[in-house]
């Protein structure tokens, strides 16, 4: 791995693992999509990609959850799928947001990131553990989404190509 590879996030495959089809490596990524998790991989082609992952930030299922958290950013990972190269490239985006009134509604503020983003916010409880640390109450971390995406990519034989900025 060279120093732009680590730059970019970009990661390769393992040696010897024979790449899918594209059409296996968007059903292996649509695949994510279980209720259990906080995160959907939908098209994207309406914004210029194949397919987005995101945080479940309005579903009712996980609303509450990022709501009583409090959560001051949504992220989101474009992807581009690129057969000829058995690669997958993505961008990341983050935007600032509040949250307006009673029932939640998300106003994007001024703030946004793009290019390959790193989050990660933690939220500790004032009482203490049964060992005497600080007990964690919530955490968000961009990897929470990004890892499996990439993990799926790298065991169907394709490269996850950080996109810094520009196209996809």
């Amino acid at each position: 791995m060279g120093l732009f590879d680590k730059l970019t996030g970009t990661k390769r495959p393992a040696d010897g693992i024979a790449p899918l089809s594209a059409e296996e490596v968007r059903a292996a990524l649509l695949g994510l999509n279980t209720a259990d998790v906080p995160y959907a991989i939908r098209d994207g082609r309406d914004e210029g990609a194949d397919l987005v992952a995101e945080w479940r930030l309005l579903e009712p299922a996980w609303r509450t959850f990022f709501l009583r958290s409090q959560l001051s950013r949504v992220f989101k990972v474009h992807m581009r799928l690129v057969p000829e190269k058995n690669e997958v490239r993505a961008l990341d985006q983050q935007f600032e947001v509040e949250w307006l009134g009673d029932t939640p509604r998300l106003s994007l503020a001024r703030e946004a990131q793009r290019g390959q983003v790193k989050t990660v916010t933690k939220q500790w409880s004032l009482s203490r553990g049964e060992d005497g640390s600080r007990e964690e109450t919530f955490s968000f971390d961009s990897d929470d989404l990004k890892d499996p995406l990439q993990s799926v990519v790298l065991k169907s034989g394709w490269t996850w190509r950080g996109v810094v900025s520009g196209r996809l």
